[in-house]
């Protein structure tokens, strides 16, 4: 892809930006969105982090710059769907509203070009920690982004020697068996879920980890984030469905090896 390429799709989806907070990589995304135009983005969840900016106010201009260039693309005549997650609950007063263009909604149904349906939600809903314990919600937010930023300052070295970057909570959620018995669990009840929507499919966010799979008869897909892996899915003009990871501003597209793309059959 060459560096000044625009890549147009019937759809993107982007979750947790976490902007408001130290860790969002707000540069690549900036980066992704000058790339890559849809007619419609969903914005699907923890895209502005209120849990950070109630503690301690963070907002430096890129984190401005990707408000407008979102803010631009509407005008420009994509449509802005926002289904606010957790960090960004303070939303939720606002369903059925429009800000800037911009719809706010609970969750809403994506219709693929076969005509099957996904249901796009961001998953809090299904996450115990979050809904039964929100004290340990908040304390693990906390953890989290103490290890971003011991990882930050691993992979400044690790680039001065000229290693790639290699995420310290990925491999914890990998090699703890906890995580992915919980990894696991989220995705049978976000699948569960779609069944009750009579969707042919799932599309979310909320737990950092960008999947493709049909695992529980029907399609679940994660869009990831932008505080580690910089991933969104799209779905491009002919159906096909794919997970887009943005590593450089300025360069070029990698896919997940296996996830990358997937054509609804």
């Amino acid at each position: 892809m060459t560096e000044n390429a625009t890549r147009r799709f019937r759809a993107l989806f982007i979750s947790d930006v976490h902007l408001g907070t130290r860790g969002c990589q707000a540069d690549k995304l900036l980066d992704f969105l000058r790339h890559h135009e849809a007619d419609t983005v969903y914005l699907v969840g923890d895209i502005v982090d209120g849990w950070a900016l109630r503690s301690s106010w963070y907002w430096p201009q890129a984190h401005n710059d990707v408000v407008q260039k979102l803010l631009r693309q509407g005008r420009k005549g994509t449509r802005l769907i926002y289904i606010p997650g957790n960090h960004d609950e303070f939303l939720r007063g606002y369903f059925g509203t429009h800000f800037g263009g911009i719809e706010v909604v609970e969750n809403t149904i994506h219709e693929g070009v076969d005509g099957r349906r996904y249901l796009v939600v961001h998953g809090d809903i299904f996450d115990l920690v979050v809904t039964q314990a929100r004290w340990l919600a908040l304390l693990g937010d906390k953890a989290y982004d103490f290890a971003i930023t011991l990882n930050r300052g691993y992979n400044a070295m690790r680039r001065l020697l000229g290693a790639p970057y290699w995420s310290l909570s990925q491999w914890l959620k990998f090699k703890v068996k906890n995580a992915v018995n919980y990894i696991g669990a989220f995705e049978k009840a976000l699948a569960n879920e779609a069944q009750h929507h009579q969707a042919d499919g799932v599309i979310c966010g909320h737990i950092h980890t960008a999947a493709m799979h049909d695992n529980f008869g029907l399609r679940y897909i994660n869009c990831g984030d932008w505080v580690e892996s910089c991933t969104a899915v799209a779905e491009g003009l002919d159906g096909t469905f794919e997970i887009i990871t943005w590593t450089q501003t300025g360069a070029g597209v990698t896919e997940e090896p296996a996830l990358a793309q997937a054509k609804a059959a």
